[in-house]
């Protein structure tokens, strides 16, 4: 028997917010093979997700500027051109958050974000004020999947991890959910959300 639910978590990026590092680099390596391959061996995921744990940006260029010295351009560039990586919001996931929060439920945010990023963020799309609250990673140096950022908000917000869902894109970070006694969507589109929302019992007013 699935639980009542009394909190809604929402991941951010990918599910609130657009985010593709191709955008600006789509300009600065044009060529798509050279780009693929420099996403694959020097700005990598590994190398940004370091960012959302906690690591500075300062520091994190100075890695990889060291071994890829040749490329500091355009490994500054990353930072330097964040903005445009995260170009708009999704409306129709926004909608549901807004509507949930209209409607008097519990919801707050958690997400893997570089802690500079995520002010960034705050300034570019004010929807992210309007939950109860969030967990940013790379303010407390844990990141999703880690069991332990899950114990963390639930602890922190007062959730009861049985009554609570869990919102990500990503299946890694929706299995953590779940390892944390959370109920949880995988994200994959706002129309799949309102239906496994109301799978879980939960309207969301149009």
């Amino acid at each position: 028997m699935t639980e009542a639910i009394r909190h809604i978590v929402f991941d951010i990026g990918k599910v609130l917010i657009h985010y593709d590092p191709n955008l600006p680099f789509a300009r600065i390596i044009p060529d798509a093979e050279e780009r693929a391959a420099f996403f694959a061996t020097v700005c990598t995921h590994e190398w940004n997700l370091e960012q959302d744990r906690g690591r500075s940006w300062p520091e994190a260029e100075a890695v990889l500027i060291a071994r890829f010295p040749d490329q500091e351009a355009r490994i500054r560039a990353f930072r330097r051109h964040w903005p445009e990586m995260v170009p708009h919001a999704h409306d129709d996931s926004v909608a549901i958050l807004t509507a949930l929060i209209d409607a008097g439920r519990d919801v707050t945010l958690l997400t893997n974000f570089a802690a500079d990023t995520y002010a960034e963020a705050r300034r570019m799309f004010p929807f992210l004020d309007r939950p109860r609250g969030v967990t940013v990673s790379g303010e407390i140096g844990l990141i999703k999947p880690d069991l332990a950022i899950y114990e963390r908000h639930a602890r922190e917000f007062g959730l009861e991890p049985r009554h609570t869902v869990f919102i990500d894109d990503a299946a890694a970070n929706v299995d953590g959910a779940r390892a944390a006694g959370w109920q949880a969507i995988h994200f994959t589109g706002a129309e799949r959300l309102r239906a496994d929302l109301r799978a879980l019992g939960v309207e969301v007013e149009a």
